[in-house]
């Protein structure tokens, strides 16, 4: 693994430090540590190099800055962890509204440089632009991923019939497409004890209340701060809370095909919530 990431960084690796999965550490010979990430499919770290410049071009939230990738390797300078707090919970909702109101060439569009077969998590991610935000969501965000649950056998026809009506149920919007990180679960947000920093992104453009339903689907520290410090900033529309199943679909269906059933009801659930 030493050579690409000297190929990639122009340093040597002077030691190696374990992580979790497919993770590692490496200090370089200029002193800095980056983690190091391979690719679990073609293209997942173009994508997601795209995705972290896309971000940090809004200057609106801390994320890492690449150090070099290829379509194999990922490395990124590392973040340092500490605790959560609540005024950096407001800066990070202060920083999600900017960074949401940075916009998107259209729903659906990938970053510059990004690619239109991407990735979410371990799960494929389609990035084409679609026209309204209400066709875009049910073409390529739910049904998608409905069908791959069908095929997997983990949705019967009942169920798959349920998505497809729900599917038709979903209110248009007159949001503008946002900038969005894509998949902003709570483990994708790290905290040094000043800031939150954002990982692994699925950017793209789509509509800022789904960034932040993820955050409400498992549970972030401080979220009510995060919430309220983005509403000072950029108001939510009225209804918001309403809306939070609708925004959750996308990221149930896209556990329930990598995890299986065990979401699969909640999903269910949230696609109940749109009559």
């Amino acid at each position: 693994m030493t050579d690409p990431v000297a190929r990639l960084t122009g340093h040597a690796v002077t030691e190696w430090r374990p992580m979790s999965g497919d993770l590692r550490e490496a200090v370089l010979d200029d002193g800095r540590v980056v983690v190091v990430k391979r690719g679990h499919a073609p293209g997942a770290t173009t994508a997601e190099a795209a995705g972290l410049r896309w971000l940090a071009a809004a200057d609106a939230v801390a994320v890492p800055s690449v150090a070099g990738h290829d379509e194999k390797w990922l490395v990124v300078d590392r973040v340092l962890t500490g605790r959560s707090s609540a005024a950096a919970a407001e800066r990070l909702g202060r920083g999600l509204a900017r960074l949401h109101a940075a916009g998107a060439p259209a729903f659906g569009a990938p970053p510059p440089g990004g690619l239109a077969d991407a990735w979410i998590g371990l799960a494929p991610m389609r990035c084409v632009p679609g026209e309204d935000w209400a066709s875009w969501y049910a073409s390529d965000r739910v049904l998608p991923y409905v069908r791959r649950a069908v095929d997997a056998g983990t949705f019967d026809a009942a169920e798959a019939t349920l998505f497809e009506r729900a599917c038709g149920r979903i209110p248009a919007s007159a949001e503008p497409p946002a900038r969005l990180h894509g998949d902003l679960w709570t483990g994708n947000v790290l905290w040094d004890g000043r800031e939150a920093w954002l990982i692994d992104p699925a950017a793209h453009g789509g509509h800022r209340e789904t960034d932040l339903a993820m955050l409400h689907l498992f549970g972030c520290p401080h979220l009510d701060r995060v919430l309220g410090a983005y509403e000072e900033i950029a108001p939510l529309a009225e209804g918001w809370a309403g809306r939070i199943g609708l925004h959750q679909l996308f990221p149930l269906l896209v556990h329930t095909v990598l995890f299986g059933r065990s979401y699969a009801g909640q999903a269910v659930a949230a696609a109940k919530t749109l009559g």
